[in-house]
């Protein structure tokens, strides 16, 4: 046990300081080429902060763990949105650019119908359903790319003009590249010791494996979203924090799950039964769907995000866990 422990307080560092690299070298990249925190944060950040879930639900599904691979994404996204957004929103309600956060959230819920028709009709994840995924990735991808280069600058050189210290600090362009390399690295290392260890010392205590996949090693590969919210706060770059948030929700249902559907197709788990039906269908899809709507909806009526969500979020995610545990 003192191993899996030693190993896990390991990654932990490992992910703390990739998550400091990380998220500098991704505010010196937006800076540089004038891209909006919020999409920076939607797109390259998330990626990065992905990397666990693609790594853990790919490697389960290919070892016959569909239950795990499915429980990771919407678990991952359960937490990401009512744990990490919602300490973020507590602490240091962001402001919400409504023109950049609208297309993520659209795809978001796009992809998100989609998924949901397949699980409640069909009651299985195919190969071709892990194709569209992908190809839903692809085009938000392409989507955001083809944005960048219409980006208007003249804002963005305007501010960094008068920022002396903005300067300074995204002087070198391959320092930003380097560190968003090494604080990715640093990241995927970190979570997958914090999720194998982790795992085991669950296992060792008889958590059931349904209960570790929606909760434990969904909160595990969550963790570098956690460091990067909170890194992104503690720098000030709340916008960064949620479009980060945003689309790391966006990739664990098309990239992470698509990913593994392709790789093994696997049916929706129904190891827990809620009234005599699958709790997958009736609890965790339609969380998954309401706190994405709470936590985006209201900002982009409003233009804003105010502390009374995040705590609403918080104690929506602690009674799931709670249902997860004593359900």
């Amino acid at each position: 046990m003192l191993v899996p422990v030693l190993l896990f307080a390991l990654g932990l560092i490992l992910l703390i300081k990739g998550g400091d690299w990380f998220v500098d070298g991704a505010t010196g990249i937006a800076h540089r080429f004038h891209i909006p925190e919020l999409l920076i944060g939607a797109t390259v950040v998330s990626i990065g902060t992905t990397l666990p879930e693609v790594m853990v639900s790919a490697s389960s599904a290919l070892g016959g763990h569909g239950e795990i691979a499915y429980g990771n994404a919407i678990g991952s996204i359960i937490c990401n949105t009512s744990l990490i957004a919602a300490i973020t929103i507590a602490v240091r309600p962001p402001k919400v650019e409504g023109k950049s956060l609208t297309i993520p959230v659209l795809f978001f819920f796009g992809a998100a119908a989609f998924y949901s028709c397949v699980a409640y009709f069909t009651g299985e994840f195919t190969r071709p359903v892990g194709i569209i995924l992908l190809a839903i990735f692809a085009a938000y991808m392409l989507y955001n790319v083809l944005r960048v280069k219409n980006l208007p600058a003249d804002a963005a050189e305007a501010e960094a003009d008068n920022d002396s210290d903005a300067k300074a600090e995204f002087a070198s362009p391959v320092r930003d590249v380097v560190k968003l390399v090494v604080g990715a690295a640093a990241i995927a290392w970190g979570a997958d010791l914090l999720v194998d260890n982790g795992t085991l010392i669950a296992q060792a205590l008889g958590v059931p494996e349904s209960v570790i996949a929606l909760t434990f090693v969904a909160l595990g590969t969550s963790l570098p979203e956690l460091v990067t919210a909170v890194t992104s706060l503690v720098k000030g770059h709340g916008a960064l924090s949620l479009g980060n948030i945003i689309g790391a929700n966006l990739f664990n249902l098309v990239l992470v799950s698509g990913v593994s559907v392709t790789l093994s197709p696997f049916a929706v788990p129904a190891s827990k039964l809620v009234a005599g039906m699958n709790a997958s269908l009736v609890v965790d899809i339609p969380l998954m769907l309401f706190v994405m709507a709470f936590l985006t909806l209201p900002g982009m009526i409003r233009g804003k995000l105010q502390r009374w969500q995040g705590v609403t979020l918080l104690t929506i995610y602690f009674a799931y866990i709670a249902f997860q545990f004593i359900g």
